[in-house]
């Protein structure tokens, strides 16, 4: 994968599990793709992962369908619009 870029948000907690959706656009062979999914986790007493679920769907996009364009070598920018701006 190259090019990748990811954006993740929560979308619930416990005292002892969280989920949060996640996209990330990345190109591979020279064609480009966006990536949706779901991770969930849960942590023993100590705060270490005990379980780990994860769901991912990757769609072939053309790069003008791209949304992820800040610099990859450093963080996403805190003024880079999250996934519910995005509309995704």
């Amino acid at each position: 994968e190259e090019e990748y870029r990811l954006i993740k948000e929560i979308w619930a907690h416990s005292d002892t599990r969280i989920a949060v959706r996640f996209v990330y656009e990345y190109k591979k062979d020279g064609k480009w793709f966006r990536a949706h999914g779901n991770e969930n986790w849960q942590f023993d007493a100590n705060g270490y992962m005990e379980e780990r679920h994860a769901s991912i769907n990757d769609v072939p996009i053309e790069e003008s369908e791209r949304k992820f364009h800040w610099d990859r070598s450093g963080p996403r920018p805190e003024d880079h619009p999250g996934l519910t701006e995005l509309g995704l």
